[in-house]
């Protein structure tokens, strides 16, 4: 039986946005691999990472709370893609943009959603 992080649509497309992270950053140069690599990529395991620790907390309290540390990453995240952007390790056009447009959404959507039942 699949663990109920598994069953969020969120959390399957959060790892979706960190295999994106980790092919992108595969490609930065090497100076990078202590620097941004290694911050994009801690973001990027951080947001799943915390759905999960959220969920399996039991608590709704708990669960937003986790479920906001999330977010927070994602900004993390976000940030860190504008200044691989600025530094042109990335194109402007790359689809990594939109794809941590959807996870905001949908991290929003699920926080409002449990917020409601506390």
């Amino acid at each position: 039986m699949d663990k109920p992080h598994k069953q969020l649509e969120t959390w399957r497309q959060v790892m979706l946005l960190v295999k994106t992270i980790y092919e992108l950053t595969a490609l930065f140069p090497n100076d990078e691999r202590f620097g941004l690599t290694g911050q994009m990529r801690r973001a990027a395991v951080s947001i799943p990472s915390n759905i999960a620790e959220g969920v399996a907390r039991g608590t709704s309290k708990e669960y937003l709370h986790f479920l906001n540390i999330a977010r927070g990453s994602l900004s993390e995240l976000d940030t860190q893609a504008e200044i691989a952007l600025m530094l042109g390790y990335v194109p402007k056009d790359l689809a990594l943009f939109e794809q941590m447009n959807l996870v905001g959404r949908l991290l929003s959507g699920l926080h409002k959603k449990i917020g409601q039942s506390v």
